[in-house]
């Protein structure tokens, strides 16, 4: 598989976009649950509050619904 390819494998089917849908979002409590998983991982950047595995950002991507954890953690 190339570099893009396993880069949007990583992604997912979701896109930034998605948080602007309310129908495509959890609620506040387990967006905070999943975000609390990503701020404890090796993984995420503090400084920018994105994930190195994906690039996403965090804060918003822990908000989607169908958004998965590019390393399974959530």
């Amino acid at each position: 598989m190339s570099a893009w390819g396993d880069y949007k494998k990583r992604v997912g089917n979701v896109r930034p976009w998605d948080v602007l849908n309310p129908d495509k979002l959890i609620d506040e409590k387990n967006a905070d649950h999943r975000y609390a998983i990503c701020e404890s991982c090796p993984s995420f950047l503090k400084v920018t509050k994105q994930c190195k595995e994906c690039g996403c950002f965090m804060a918003l991507k822990t908000k989607i619904a169908e958004a998965v954890c590019p390393i399974g953690k959530w």
